[in-house]
């Protein structure tokens, strides 16, 4: 097979685009030993493929040594104590890493402490003062204004009374 045919079987493959026998043509062509420089990786790309395409995981031996890996308990009681202290390791370690993240959402979602913004208790005295009476000041306007709701009222009620009267004779 011509060179320049192999170079667009493989920009046919590297895009994704050959069909099976023009795979199965690259597969023969990289068996043999006779392969240009320029196309010396994709050789052993193929022959890559080649080699470990014959290997299974079939093997009955691959399984049972898998498998005693994974089942493998420590035995004695050395052993067995270290491996029960590693659990109990692994359970505390967990415990204190989800304390800490706990602590710190409480932390981050609690007001700061009130600091106090006088140092001189006589100023922070008149400030109250003043503070206290502006609020009085507020409660008594606002006592006035619910006189006058309340005078309004009594007014609305005795004109409702003065209706039924009349309305009653």
């Amino acid at each position: 097979m011509d060179s320049k045919k192999i170079e667009e079987l493989l920009n046919k493959y590297w895009n994704c685009e050959t069909s099976l026998e023009e795979e199965q043509q690259l597969r023969e062509y990289f068996k043999g030993s006779d392969i240009p420089q320029e196309f010396k990786g994709a050789a052993n790309l193929f022959q890559y493929f080649n080699t470990h395409k014959k290997k299974t995981l079939n093997d009955v031996s691959f399984d049972d040594e898998v498998l005693e890996k994974v089942r493998h308990v420590p035995k004695g009681r050395i052993s067995t104590l270290v491996y029960n202290a590693m659990r109990i390791a692994a359970g505390l370690a967990v415990l204190v890493v989800a304390a800490y993240f706990v602590r710190n959402e409480v932390r981050k979602s609690t007001p700061q402490e009130i600091v106090d913004t006088y140092d001189d208790p006589k100023l922070a005295f008149e400030e109250t003062k003043k503070a206290l009476k502006m609020i009085s000041r507020g409660f008594g306007t606002a006592e006035e204004k619910a006189r006058k709701i309340n005078l309004f009222n009594e007014a609305k009620e005795e004109i409702q009374k003065g209706e039924k009267e009349n309305n009653n004779l």
